[in-house]
């Protein structure tokens, strides 16, 4: 003890004696519900004091003590926490190098520590998915959901997990309860999109594209989803017109081509709506005014067959010369022409137009095996083997195969939708060399 604290001790007891020499009356103490009794004043000050001194004893004892276990716990689990976190970065380092058995071992030994470690019971979880035991992989989701019911993460891998496993509906009820959470979840919204296309709701996916649209920033993302919005419109119309509602058919066609008047599968599907309601001549007009505005060889290529099948080849002939007429630099449409021809049995009207796209340079192999096929009418099979071994395949029957002008994909039917890069309106016949190897290659790699 320093001699200041035994001073002011001294000084201390002094004034208590002081205090008791001038202090010898009594005081009346009651004990509630007891004795009263007659106390010196100066023994129940002390008395008071001693009481005041125990109960600040006890509370600092009782303070530091749970300090000391605050601090005790604290260190515990600063050890398990960085125990844990061994573990886990262990677990991600297996996982990374595909070591999965060791993974599992040490997810395990995490879960062993703490039980309700939310990423251990994911990771576990996508393991098992990963082969395809998604039973187990089930159980530690749900593990996972009831320790945070609301964690998108969770929800997320339910989701994942029940489109694997071919139980759309139900994967689409997750996806729901996280749009519930944060309805502008984009990733949500992808998500439900791809659920609602393997269904082909594509009434349902109008309304849904419209929020993707609407929670869209950059100018680039508005415009491509813009198209995909689009594109669900044109996909109403043709499961419209398959099942036969044909007034849903029309309207959903009509706004399409209110929104982007090329878009040639849906002049394409509107032809078909009136050619089923019996009206010919105005699917017709469609065709050759989509035909003058967008100068699309598909849809020539549909006109052809229609006016064919209606006798009237004569305006299809006429309509071809307007078409070279406009653009005399077009070799395509002179092709068409010269086909047409052949396909009519106008053998040396096909030969002159054939040939003169030949002598000018434009070389297509479709022209050269009509060119072939013309001379072995003609009874010269030396010319026609001649033009037949410019032919890549000579086996290959006369067929023009389309192409997929974004990701370069050859396919022998029309298709208003690519089945590979899932992109509208992008099959061309491939006259010009628009599907090269190199191109689908690089599509592959994309």
């Amino acid at each position: 003890m320093g001699k200041l604290s035994i001073f002011i001790l001294v000084l201390f007891f002094a004034a208590l004696s002081l205090f008791a020499v001038y202090n010898h009356e009594a005081i009346t103490f009651a004990v509630p519900f007891g004795e009263v009794y007659q106390v010196p004043k100066f023994a129940f000050m002390l008395f008071s004091i001693a009481a005041g001194v125990l109960i600040s004893l006890v509370f600092f004892a009782i303070r530091d003590t749970k300090k000391y276990i605050d601090n005790w716990q604290y260190q515990k689990k600063q050890k398990q926490d960085a125990k844990v976190q061994g573990l886990y970065s262990r677990a991600v380092n297996a996982i990374l190098a595909h070591k999965d058995d060791a993974a599992k071992e040490a997810l395990e030994a995490i879960l062993a520590e703490e039980h309700d470690h939310v990423d251990a019971l994911l990771r576990l979880g996508d393991l098992y998915a990963g082969e395809e035991d998604f039973q187990k992989a089930n159980t530690y989701y749900q593990k996972a959901r009831m320790v945070n019911p609301q964690n998108l993460s969770t929800l997320f891998a339910l989701e994942r997990l029940l489109e694997k496993s071919g139980r759309w509906s139900d994967a689409l009820k997750y996806i729901e309860e996280i749009l519930d959470i944060d309805g502008a979840n984009l990733t949500a919204l992808y998500r439900k999109r791809d659920l609602l296309e393997k269904q082909g709701r594509w009434d349902d996916l109008v309304y849904l594209q419209k929020s993707v649209l609407k929670y869209q920033h950059g100018e680039k993302d508005k415009k491509r989803e813009q198209e995909i919005l689009i594109g669900y419109k044109y996909e109403y119309g043709r499961h419209s017109l398959e099942s036969s509602q044909l007034e849903k058919a029309k309207k959903a066609f009509k706004t399409v081509l209110r929104l982007e008047k090329d878009f040639v599968p849906a002049t394409l599907g509107l032809a078909e709506v009136m050619l089923r309601e019996g009206d010919s001549e105005e699917a017709i007009n469609l065709l050759e005014k989509a035909y003058e505005s967008g100068s699309s060889k598909i849809v020539l290529a549909r006109l052809e067959d229609l006016l064919i099948s209606l006798g009237e080849p004569g305006r299809l002939i006429s309509i071809y010369k307007a078409g070279i007429s406009r653009n005399p630099n077009d070799p395509v449409t002179g092709f068409f022409l010269g086909k047409l021809y052949y396909r009519l049995e106008m053998i040396d009207d096909a030969f002159d137009t054939l040939a003169g796209m030949d002598a000018i340079g434009v070389s297509y192999p479709e022209i050269h095996q009509l060119l072939g096929n013309i001379y072995m009418r003609r009874h010269q099979p030396d010319k026609a083997a001649a033009e037949y071994r410019k032919v890549i395949d000579v086996k290959k029957s006369f067929r023009l195969p389309y192409c997929c002008t974004h990701c370069g994909i050859s396919s022998e039917e029309w298709s208003g939708r690519c089945n590979r890069c899932r992109q509208w309106d992008t099959y061309q016949f491939n006259l010009e060399g628009i599907c090269t190897p190199a191109q689908a290659g690089l599509a592959v790699s994309r």
